[in-house]
């Protein structure tokens, strides 16, 4: 019991800090892109580090539903510990864009059921879980292509990207975008495909960014392998 009390206390004390970090311009901005916090990244991250690996608070700050509290919960968690269930549980809870993208990246990736989740994701019929299947294929196609059918995903991405919900959109364009970095013999065809589905084509890139418009995208990655 007494550890109990102790990490409720703790959660309680991660709260305050976060509402005291809250600011409103930040809040604006994020709300914009469907982020409900107001804690500036750089500073939550900074209570993270000093609060280091703590997976028992994590998961006491990823039950208060708070947006900034569960951000805080990825970084201190224990990616491992987490069983597939819990996996799954806490992917499908996780609606806010930033949760469900550090969720992604910074535990699920790291975790040993991810390739499980992988394949049941890519095909749940909630646009939202099945972005993180995309997410997490795109990651094998870069890093672990052994296996996958490439000429598959490619089918399935030029049948049903145009049309995907805009997460589910954005995370099968970046699995596109990949297979034609990555592989060499299917780089035309990926090519071809975002050309003539043009998502992402006039999405507003900043100056020195590369465009998330995939025959764009793909090209000037390749270039600058080659340059290197």
């Amino acid at each position: 019991m007494a550890e109990g009390t102790r990490a409720e206390t703790t959660a309680a004390e991660v709260l305050a800090e976060l509402a005291e970090l809250e600011d409103p311009k930040v809040r604006r901005v994020n709300e914009k892109h469907g982020d409900d916090h107001g804690v500036n990244l750089g500073k939550l991250r900074a209570l993270a580090k000093r609060l280091k690996t703590q997976p028992e608070l994590a998961r006491r700050l990823w039950e208060t539903g708070d947006t900034a509290a569960r951000l805080v919960a990825i970084l201190i968690c224990r990616p491992k510990a987490f069983e597939r269930d819990e996996l799954d549980a806490m992917l499908r809870a996780a609606r806010v864009p930033k949760v469900h993208d550090w969720l992604v990246n910074y535990v699920v990736k790291k975790s040993a059921h991810a390739e499980e989740l992988r394949t049941a994701w890519s095909a749940d019929p909630d646009p939202v879980v099945a972005s993180a299947g995309w997410a997490l294929t795109a990651e094998r196609v870069a890093k672990k292509p052994e296996g996958l059918d490439l000429t598959g995903l490619l089918d399935v991405v030029e049948a049903e990207m145009r049309d995907a919900p805009d997460r589910l959109q954005w995370a099968m364009n970046n699995c596109l975008a990949q297979i034609g970095i990555e592989h060499a013999e299917h780089r035309g065809r990926a090519i071809d495909i975002g050309e003539r589905l043009e998502v992402l084509k006039d999405y507003p890139t900043p100056p020195g960014c590369t465009s998330p418009f995939a025959p764009i995208w793909i090209m000037e990655l390749v270039r600058r392998r080659e340059g290197e």
